[in-house]
């Protein structure tokens, strides 16, 4: 395995392992980690590539962003809500003005990028 492929794969498993981890603390953002591993495992290994695009969990996310059909509605409503819900219980629990500026920026960030993808007319 060549070097570029290793870091790629390495990526790309410590980004799914993120992205699990964002499911249980909204503090993460679940999508775009599991994107950038799809992202590397479609260039580097075919056999974790097939599997992330075969998953039960993430595939229809990966196959809808990468076919340009965008996410539902109620997908885009419950992913912010539950972003701000943990975000805010964050920055109640910690209050630092560090954290506090610092997981406003990523919510704006996040929310933003949800708000940009194309919305499916049918909320599935």
């Amino acid at each position: 395995m060549k070097i570029k492929n290793l870091l790629l794969v390495v990526l790309g498993v410590v980004s799914l392992i993120l992205g699990l981890v964002g499911i249980i603390l909204p503090v993460l953002p679940t999508t775009p980690f599991v994107l950038l591993s799809a992202a590397c495992f479609s260039t580097s290994n075919k056999k974790l590539d097939d599997w992330l695009r075969r998953s039960r969990i993430f595939a229809p996310f990966i196959e809808n962003y990468r076919t340009g059909q965008g996410i539902s509605r109620l997908h885009k409503i419950g992913s912010i809500t539950f972003l701000w819900t943990g975000l805010i219980i964050s920055m109640l629990i910690t209050r630092t003005t560090f954290i506090f500026a610092t997981l406003s920026i990523v919510g704006i960030g996040v929310t933003v990028h949800l708000l940009m993808i194309k919305t499916k007319k049918k909320d599935a």
